[in-house]
């Protein structure tokens, strides 16, 4: 069964491609014009084991706001089109990534309903190089678990340096979203007793 899923998003202000195989290797080819942003992604792939493809041409002539969220919401859908039909899946899953002085932990349900609980060190730097507003993170996950639908709590109980405390939540959510989507022997049909996802 292939797992892979391809959103092609086009709006007066973005042109994204997503292109994601849930069975992947961590093969990444990311290239939004925001250069932590493409980082972030690339851990996503790789820590995920998702091979992952995104293209965005945005209007960074703004600013990078709209290239960094419609590229969230296309990542989201393409994630939601691979998931399929759910059928033997984990569904819940968590994982805790430390990344020097600072700490991720995220639980994940591939739920069929959104919902996002998130917090951070309020003290963080307010910009990651020139292009990366620190405040686009909790929206990437917001507009990413709309899209996919799925109940995601990320938390940072501490943390100094921004680029660290962004980077160890990408790297959490990827570990997490890899166990979460991985087929478990045990489970047989969606694993709900509502019998669906």
């Amino acid at each position: 069964m292939s797992r892979k899923g391809r959103v092609q998003r086009g709006t007066k202000e973005t042109e994204v491609v997503v292109e994601i195989d849930l069975d992947g290797t961590g093969e990444v080819d990311v290239a939004t014009g925001v250069g932590f942003y493409d980082h972030m992604l690339a851990q996503l792939g790789k820590h995920g084991s998702f091979d992952l493809t995104v293209k965005t041409t945005g209007d960074l002539y703004i600013d990078s706001h709209h290239t960094i969220e419609d590229t969230a919401i296309a990542l989201g859908q393409a994630f939601r089109q691979a998931l399929g039909d759910k059928v033997g899946i984990r569904r819940f899953a968590n994982a805790s990534v430390p990344l020097d002085e600072s700490l991720a932990q995220v639980t994940v349900d591939i739920a069929g309903r959104p919902y996002l609980v998130h917090s951070e060190p309020e003290s963080m730097a307010p910009m990651i190089g020139p292009e990366y507003d620190t405040t686009m993170t909790r929206h990437i996950f917001e507009s990413f678990v709309a899209n996919a639908q799925i109940c995601l709590h990320v938390h940072v109980p501490y943390g100094r340096n921004a680029h660290h405390i962004v980077e160890c939540q990408f790297k959490a959510l990827a570990r997490a979203l890899r166990d979460a989507v991985a087929f478990d022997p045990k489970v047989h049909g969606i694993p709900s007793t509502k019998g669906a996802l």
